[in-house]
Formats: C-alpha cells, structure tokens, sequence
C-alpha cells in the first residue's frame, strides 16, 4: 500500500482482486459514482453508466465474493450511503481509498462436458430453512414452462418475478440468477441446446428494463446471471452437479448465504437442473 494525496487529502493507494465482470466499468473513462450501500464487510457503488454492472461491491474477505466484487486486502474506508466516490480509469476512488486492481479471477467458469446421466442420477436436497417464494404460483408457473420448453409462460413467469420480495437481492430476482446460471452452465455442459436457447430468450426477459424494475444491486446481479457469472458458492454447487467436487458442503455453503438468498438461488438451480434434464430428453 502506497500513501499519496489528492485534492488537499491523503489518499491510500491499494491493489485489490476483481471480477472478469466489473473489467468493461472499471477500464472506462473515469465516472462519478456513489455509496449505495455500506456494510462492515463490503461497500456497493452505484456507477453513472449505461455499461453493467453499473453496481460495484468493494469487499473484504469477510464477504461473500459476488460476481460484480472487488476484493481488497486492506480495511474498507469509512463511508456513508450518499457519498461520493469514482470508477474508472482502471481504479476505484472510494473515501480516502484508491483501489487498483492487479488481479481477476472469473466468475462465469465454464464446466466442461458432462455427462447427462450423472445428472439424473442427482437428487438435489431441499434447505433447512425453505426458499421464501415456495409454493408461489410464477415459481410453479416458472418450473412447469422451463421444463416443457413452453416459452411464453416461462417468460410470463419471469417478469412477474423479477423484483418479487423485501430486500436488497429480492427472492424473485434470486431464483431467477440461480436459473439463468444453471440453463446456461449445464445446458452448454451436456449439449443441451435447448436449455441454452431458453436462458438467451429468459435473460433478454428479466435484463430488459430491470433497472427500473428491480434494486440497483439486484438488477445487475441480474445482468451478471444472464451472462453465467455467479458467486463461488453457486459456481460450487454446479461444479458439484458436474461431478467436480463434493455435493453436500457446496450446498451447505450456499443455503448459508443471507436470509434467504441461499435458499432462493439454490431453488433456481434445482429448476435449471430440471429442465436441462428435460429438454435433454433425460426427465
């Protein structure tokens, strides 16, 4: 870490790790941007841009490492929601803090092939504590289209979830992030081209508009689905679906996440599975 100042204040310069995703924001030309929400363990920046993610997470390692996450090693400075900050020219300027980063890791990893049976063969657990949108009548709606390859009622379902629930991540948009990953992940896994073509129609569905439609966080947390990129805890559980790793801590990492973020995504993705194996021909 290096100290310099600016504008009559001291200014810590660090390095940090960030998301393949945030790369397009954080390498444009300089852009105001403020504090949207601040948590000991992490800041979100609201960036003025048409690009997405147009929200930024700046975290600690005590944070869940979101896909459109910067990742620093020092103390997060002291801010307040409001406050002013900028992105771009390749850092983040937040408080007395000017975050470079040298390092990106890449939240949409592809799975490589897998074999469609494996997947059959897999029964999904449901959480301890269960999704907060059970038994709703767009999930049922949601789940019963994706798996028939109806495209109407699964977009009809869709946009009637996209900003369903309290919260910074609202149910409705987490199960659909869970989805969209998983169609896309295990849809180009195991040569399910249907189950690709169908993420395509539902991501144009739930990105059009969503900033409106949704909390800035959450809708490019949308954006980033659309795209495959998810957080290590759900790129967990698929990598376990694919035989890559253990099943049981992967899903207990992610039903821990939030109240019940967990427990949402983790429903998308037992959705997706289904109708991977559906349009497959395997269900």
């Amino acid at each position: 870490m290096t100290v310099g100042t600016h504008a009559g204040r001291v200014r810590a310069h660090v390095t940090g790790a960030a998301s393949a995703a945030v790369r397009p924001v954080l390498e444009a030309p300089r852009r105001p941007a403020r504090v949207l929400a601040a948590f000991a363990a992490g800041i979100y920046l609201e960036v003025r841009t048409d690009l997405e993610p147009s929200v930024i997470a700046v975290i600690t390692g005590g944070a869940s490492r979101l896909p459109n996450s910067v990742l620093l090693s020092a103390p997060l400075p002291h801010v307040t929601v409001g406050d002013d900050a900028h992105v771009g020219d390749g850092s983040v300027e937040l408080g007395r803090l000017s975050l470079r980063a040298r390092r990106w890791w890449d939240p949409a990893p592809p799975l490589g092939p897998v074999d469609p049976a494996r997947l059959a063969a897999v029964t999904l657990p449901p959480p301890p504590a269960g999704p907060a949108l059970a038994g709703h009548p767009a999930v049922d709606l949601l789940a019963v289209s994706c798996a028939s390859g109806r495209l109407v009622g699964a977009v009809t379902a869709a946009e009637q979830l996209v900003g369903l629930g309290p919260g910074l991540t609202p149910s409705g948009d987490d199960v659909l992030a869970g989805l969209l990953v998983t169609l896309r992940h295990l849809g180009a896994a195991t040569g399910a081209g249907q189950a690709v073509k169908l993420a395509g129609w539902l991501a144009a569905a739930v990105t059009y508009d969503a900033r409106t439609r949704t909390t800035p966080i959450s809708a490019t947390l949308l954006h980033c689905a659309a795209r495959g990129q998810a957080g290590p805890e759900v790129v967990a559980v698929l990598r376990a679906l694919a035989g890559r790793q253990a099943l049981e801590p992967a899903l207990r990492r992610l039903h821990a996440l939030g109240h019940t973020s967990g427990a949402d995504l983790a429903q998308g993705i037992a959705i997706g599975l289904d109708a991977v194996l559906a349009l497959g021909g395997r269900r």
